[in-house]
């Protein structure tokens, strides 16, 4: 672990290597698992205004959902989520011709419907962040459906930082980024 500004960054987002292989996973991390995307307020106030606008691109299963539970929730801890259907994939999971889960809201995205691309704990998968009082917490967060991702960036020699490196600027900014790759140089020159 290594201090940046107001984060406390697991070193293995600099060790560890990953790129998004969809197909081969399908698109596993939208639907499974038994807890939606997380969110922070500001993110659920956006899907809450833009949800007109990204229904049209929506499966009827995740509308159902949607117009039942909202467009986010809160879970027992507390915590913003996005909804699920039947306890598995997101309400805002979509499915291209060969299968693979996408993201319908960034689908609007990029039909130019919203200007917003996907709540940033999508954007930044694998790395997961958790906001304490005083820092977050940075972490690459290892699961087993993500083998084929790990072994393509291996294969590529691609580091997790860097394959979401637009994510991260987006959270953090650009000078905390330039300060990562600061890091990740003197780490890996020595």
């Amino acid at each position: 672990m290594f201090q940046l500004g107001k984060t406390i960054v697991s070193e293995d987002i600099i060790e560890k290597d990953f790129v998004c292989n969809l197909s081969a996973c399908k698109g596993a991390c939208c639907i499974d698992g038994d807890a939606g995307a997380p969110l922070d307020e500001a993110e659920a106030k956006i899907l809450e205004e833009i949800y007109p606008k990204i229904k049209p691109f929506l499966r009827k299963e995740g509308i159902a959902q949607i117009e039942k539970q909202g467009t986010s929730i809160t879970t027992a801890f507390g915590e913003l989520e996005t909804p699920l259907i039947n306890g598995a994939d997101c309400a805002y999971v979509i499915f291209d011709e060969k299968k693979t889960a996408l993201c319908g809201i960034e689908e609007a995205y990029n039909q130019g419907e919203v200007s917003w691309k996907k709540p940033v704990s999508c954007h930044l998968y694998p790395i997961r962040v958790k906001d304490y009082s005083e820092f977050s917490a940075v972490n690459y967060d290892k699961w087993e459906i993500c083998d084929d991702a790990c072994s393509l960036g291996a294969e590529l020699q691609v580091p997790v930082y860097r394959f979401v490196k637009e994510a991260l600027i987006r959270k953090f900014g650009e000078d905390w980024y330039a300060e990562l790759e600061t890091v990740a140089k003197e780490k890996f020159d020595k």
